[in-house]
């Protein structure tokens, strides 16, 4: 199957489409957003009254300037007082207003992040794994980490003081329109290069913020598939060599963000340089205007005060921005993952199984990976194959044959092309996922396990047990001893030990016994065993096939066999080449009548020799 990373949205081809994506990726929040919308508008309400009692101190700045201060005596000295409390108070007024502001917005932002990544987290969940087959980790990772982290900060700080600041600029305009119209258009006509470049900084904006933020998200890939890989990389002496790769991606990042840079710092120049410009020819005009009487000193300087009041939300247009549209990249990263149509889903109508009594059967299967070229042919071309209840049956195929993609087709992990499974007469299809997969259990040759206790990794497919109830217990003690997995008993806390990231703190065949446990103590009515036994020794992998007996005896399994060994378990072995099921029957039949299955079997033989020669020439 082929592995390719996932389509990435085009940046819109024009300024305008990209303002209308912009507003409408947004509104996309509004669902998770609204709970919290009520100390949103609060804060925004707090917030803007900050501002205006802000521009309300440079009227008592004039009427200071053009009243007492412009007299003598002491009667005006004592008028001075009143004016310095009045500038206090709407001091102190705003300072509490901006405290709440903060109190109002941030912790809304953390519920509308957290809602975003649990309903992230359970979509992935219930994608299918074809999904994430096609994703890589990182991605997945850098959106519900760095993304969402974007949005809560754009929530909380920058959409809040976008709104207010943009409210704040048209009063304040309004008011120094209303102080001197002339002084007003020429502090409005300075401002229009500003947006201007806004609005051509966004189109330019949003591309390299995607951009990055792809980029991000393939190096944070790499890291985890170095952490990951780091024994292979050790083992080969090749750590130089991914970081060199990791270096090339890391510099290719680092380019992107001196370009963010760039357009940030183009836009600053503008945001810095009008403002400068417009104060410098209103107070040229100013000046003239008051020498001409037609402007008084306090109002020409009120009029810079409260100029000097708006610099800060005009020049706040430039970070807001650029936080506004990385917040607009992340949520349509973040809706990349949601709006993926899900292929394997619930029936509307989902049938039942009362008292399933595991009776599998494949019929007229066909299946390819969802990626594949379209000349390639069915890796599955017709199974046809019934497992009755309680036999085990083997399957046995060359490598590469499907004998692994067989078995997912039975718990949906992925869907047929055409054909059916069905349990017990019920297409697999008709149930719902969470009834089908408790009937059905699964332990996989590349054996995965949580960072978790012992006890919890073996009862997770076991929602019905609680941790401390005796039931537990023994369902734990039964499905360990199956998969002679006593190992554990020896661990610093036994059962309660954590197993570490992967279970990569214990050995293959540990990981591999526990997997098995695992699904033994599901106590499916059908148990697939994908070649769970492969990192086993020959003496455990016998002690494990025993007492698997008793377990199957009233089980259906389908088992795929890599070892001769394996085969032997089976009641029948199913012979699966050129994606058919080209003969079917007990071991020695098969030997008598089939030349292919004689010729895997060899195959199958001699690989178990070269396994147990390493092995002595180990020890």
């Amino acid at each position: 199957m082929t592995t390719t990373a996932p389509p990435k949205p085009h940046p819109p081809s024009d300024s305008a489409t990209a303002r209308r994506n912009t507003f409408r990726s947004l509104q996309r929040l509004y669902p998770y957003a609204q709970p919290a919308l009520p100390r949103l508008y609060l804060g925004m309400v707090a917030a803007l009254l900050a501002g205006l009692v802000a521009l309300a101190i440079p009227q008592v700045l004039a009427w200071l300037v053009d009243g007492p201060l412009s007299k003598a005596g002491g009667d005006s000295a004592s008028q001075i007082w009143p004016a310095v409390w009045v500038v206090l108070a709407l001091g102190v007024v705003e300072a509490i207003m901006i405290a709440l502001r903060r109190w109002f917005v941030l912790t809304p932002g953390t519920h509308i992040e957290a809602r975003m990544r649990n309903h992230l987290y359970a979509r992935l969940q219930d994608l299918p794994v074809s999904f994430h087959d096609r994703w890589p980790s990182g991605q997945l990772l850098s959106r519900a980490v760095s993304d969402l982290n974007l949005i809560r900060r754009w929530v909380s700080f920058g959409l809040v003081l976008l709104v207010v600041n943009f409210l704040t600029i048209v009063v304040g305009v309004v008011i120094l329109l209303w102080m001197h119209w002339l002084l007003g258009v020429i502090f409005v006509v300075c401002s229009i290069p500003i947006w201007i470049y806004g609005y051509v900084f966004e189109e330019k904006y949003s591309v390299i913020a995607r951009r990055s933020q792809d980029q991000a998200g393939d190096l944070a890939t790499a890291v985890e598939e170095s952490v990951h890989g780091i024994r292979v990389l050790k083992a080969f002496g090749r750590g130089s060599f991914a970081l060199k790769n990791f270096a090339s991606q890391a510099e290719s990042l680092r380019g992107t963000e001196i370009e963010k840079a760039r357009a940030i710092a183009g836009i600053w120049l503008w945001l810095l340089l009008v403002p400068d410009v417009a104060f410098a020819l209103c107070l040229v005009v100013g000046v003239w205007l008051t020498s001409q009487g037609d402007l008084s000193g306090g109002e020409l300087l009120a009029f810079f005060a409260t100029a000097t009041v708006l610099r800060f939300p005009v020049e706040s247009i430039g970070f807001l921005l650029s936080m506004t549209f990385d917040a607009r990249t992340a949520t349509d990263r973040f809706f990349d993952i949601l709006d993926t149509p899900n292929e394997i889903t619930d029936p509307a109508h989902p049938a039942t199984l009362a008292a399933p009594l595991g009776r599998l059967a494949f019929d007229n299967v066909h299946f390819r990976y969802p990626d594949s070229p379209v000349h390639f042919p069915d890796l599955l071309d017709g199974i046809d194959l019934v497992l009755e209840p309680g036999e085990t049956m083997a399957l046995v195929g060359l490598t590469g044959s499907g004998k692994s993609t067989l078995t997912a087709l039975t718990t949906r992990l992925y869907d047929v092309t055409a054909g059916a499974v069905t349990l017990d007469g019920v297409d697999v299809r008709a149930l719902s996922r969470e009834e089908l997969r408790r009937h059905l259990a699964m332990a996989f040759e590349d054996a995965t396990l949580f960072s978790a206790s012992v006890r919890d990794n073996v009862l997770l497919g076991r929602a019905d047990l609680t941790e401390a109830s005796p039931e537990a217990d023994a369902a734990l003690a039964q499905a360990l001893q199956i998969a002679q997995a006593g190992f554990v008993h020896d661990l610093p806390l036994g059962v309660d030990t954590l197993v570490g990231e992967e279970g990569m703190s214990l050995s293959g065949g540990q990981r591999q016994r526990l997997a098995l446990a695992r699904a033994v103590a599901a106590r499916p009515s059908v148990l697939i065993l994908d070649d769970p036994l492969s990192a086993l020794d020959v003496n455990t992998e016998s002690l494990v096939e025993n007492a698997l007996r008793e377990v199957l005896i009233d089980t259906t399994a389908l088992i795929v066999a890599h070892r001769p060994s394996t085969v032997m378990l089976a009641d029948r072995v199913a012979l699966l080449q050129n994606g058919r099921i080209t003969a079917v029957g007990t071991h020695s039949e098969l030997l008598r009548t089939s030349p292919h299955y004689t010729f895997v079997i060899s195959s199958l033989e001699d690989e178990e020799r070269r396994e147990s020669n390493r092995a002595e020439e180990a020890l």
